[in-house]
């Protein structure tokens, strides 16, 4: 037979219960300290890693436009000051001295934007295509398409010379213009977000007679404007910036686009200031800068669209 004391500490009786809502009082603060402290210790090693990673992108950055605001003598001072404690803005007036800027930024943004416009109908046509139209040999064509992703502007760039040389369109502007329109990663970019969209609206579409060009139309050219937003900036910026190929395709100094002007600056043999070389390239980031940020709303929202589905 089991005594009162032995009865009373058995698992199931209340004095088993009330030792073990004790011990878990007492061990819940400790608990929850020991929590605390582990998401502190994890934010703060998110927040040095932002902080690194801001410094490696922000810095080179920060430096050009420091040292833009120099006098050429200070470019290469040693030990280097980063903030410069008196601005001079003469390296800016060079630029504009030794070029002819508001030509260059003509052309520069007349291609750009020709090719954004451009990039934004063909991979709008070619991604709705392959996600929403059926037709032989569609999986094998678009393989292709993915497959010149993985070959270098480098070994195009001759056929294209000769076409180009062809057509009668060497050093022009629609010399950087034409070749640059089809994209494969814009393809794949709305082809993924047309697949993303629902499919009913197209069935509801075809239901009442609607054509496959009214459904694109109509119905998901309107839904994949962020998708097209981001197709646009990606090709504005990275063409903004380009300069292979202008270097190849163009010859005339008046159909030169920025990048290929900024090169001027260095001067024979790199003789030329370091200070007004940099004030250029300070100049050639703002207007991408104006798009991104013009652009930006746009752009989060065609990264996020369907996050919260």
């Amino acid at each position: 037979m089991t005594t009162i004391s032995e009865r009373a500490e058995a698992p199931g009786s209340n004095a088993a219960h009330g030792r073990r809502n004790r011990i878990a009082r007492n061990l819940g603060p400790r608990n929850r300290t020991m929590r605390k402290r582990t998401r502190n210790w994890s934010t703060l090693g998110r927040v040095l890693l932002l902080l690194i990673a801001t410094v490696l992108v922000l810095g080179p950055v920060l430096w050009t436009l420091s040292t833009s605001l120099r006098p050429p003598a200070e470019s290469f001072q040693l030990p280097p000051s980063f903030l410069p404690l008196e601005p001079d803005f003469t390296s800016y007036q060079q630029v504009f001295k030794q070029l002819n800027i508001m030509l260059l930024v003509l052309n520069s943004a007349l291609v750009t934007g020709l090719i954004a416009v451009g990039q934004m109908a063909t991979a709008a046509l070619a991604g709705y295509a392959f996600a929403n139209l059926r037709f032989r040999g569609r999986q094998a064509l678009f393989s292709i398409v993915l497959a010149t992703m993985m070959v270098p502007a480098q070994v195009t760039i001759v056929p294209i010379f000769m076409l180009i040389r062809g057509m009668g369109l060497s050093d022009t502007l629609l010399a950087l213009i034409l070749p640059a329109i089809p994209t494969a990663f814009g393809t794949f970019l709305m082809r993924q977000y047309f697949l993303g969209l629902p499919a009913d609206l197209g069935e509801a579409a075809a239901i009442d007679g609607a054509s496959p060009w009214r459904t694109f139309r109509s119905v998901y050219a309107p839904l994949a404007m962020p998708g097209l937003a981001i197709v646009g900036i990606l090709a504005f910026n990275y063409h903004w910036n380009e300069f292979f190929r202008p270097l190849i395709l163009t010859i005339s100094e008046q159909n030169f686009t920025l990048p290929l002007g900024l090169v001027s600056l260095q001067g024979n043999l790199g003789t030329g200031s370091i200070s007004v070389v940099l004030a250029g390239v300070v100049l050639s980031m703002i207007p991408a800068l104006v798009v991104f940020l013009f652009g930006q709303r746009a752009l989060q929202a065609g990264l996020t669209a369907g996050s919260g589905k």
